[in-house]
């Protein structure tokens, strides 16, 4: 992790539609750029750590971000994926809890960390703003059930398909239909609810269906519209 010795203009960052700060005012947002820091992070550094106590919260500039949790069995699984313009760690910060679990780079990240008693007085300011932090807490939550759904209710088969498309919608794909993340097998399998070999098995049994092309951790989707079916997912 790296301290930048200067700060991004929240009102000039490129992500700022998709933040949570989009709907406040310049001057709160001047605000926001006066009491926040800006850190750099390189690939697998994690940004914050299971149990440790929130301070603030973190607001992605650019990069990608996975947070998950370690089971019992010390394996970690995925619970969410972030890329810029996402707001990590906060729903601790506001249930007064320590993290549920750790925030960890994909690729080289920069994030902007907005201190606990600043969101509050922003809060007690923008009505506005503290609706939305409302709003992407039950987003999520809402995701969380249908992750638990699918888990239940779909095959291995299909929670890969529906899988690779969330993937898609999250971070794009690049100009040969490549998604623009790369992940292990493993992190692949945690995605889906399956284990490693089972996620390898499908990965293949997809690549020979022509429904995508591995290439390394690359992944080219050939076929959308049966990865579509396969997934059983409502575009």
């Amino acid at each position: 992790m790296k301290k930048l010795a200067d700060t991004f203009h929240c009102a000039d960052c490129k992500a700022r539609h998709r933040s949570v700060f989009n709907q406040i005012p310049l001057d709160a947002v001047d605000e926001v750029d006066v009491g926040k820091t800006c850190f750099q992070f390189k690939r697998g550094e994690s940004i914050f750590y299971e149990g440790h106590t929130p301070q603030g919260v973190y607001c992605i500039e650019t990069g990608k971000v996975k947070i998950y949790r370690t089971g019992p069995d010390g394996k970690d699984q995925i619970v969410r994926l972030a890329r810029e313009g996402d707001m990590v760690g906060y729903r601790s910060l506001l249930s007064g809890e320590k993290y549920s679990s750790t925030a960890s780079c994909l690729d080289e990240t920069t994030v902007c960390f907005v201190p606990k008693t600043q969101l509050m007085s922003l809060f007690a300011q923008q009505s506005c703003l503290s609706m939305r932090f409302m709003q992407q807490a039950c987003h999520e939550l809402g995701e969380a059930g249908k992750l638990i759904t699918n888990l239940a209710q779909k095959s291995v088969r299909e929670r890969m398909a529906e899988m690779l498309l969330m993937l898609k919608e999250t971070f794009g794909l690049t100009e040969d239909n490549a998604l623009d993340v790369r992940l292990s097998r493993e992190e692949l399998s945690t995605l889906a609810g399956t284990a490693t070999e089972s996620c390898i098995r499908v990965l293949s049994d997809f690549q020979q269906e022509g429904m995508i092309r591995l290439d390394g951790k690359r992944i080219v989707l050939q076929s959308i519209p049966q990865l579509v079916r396969t997934g059983r997912v409502e575009e």
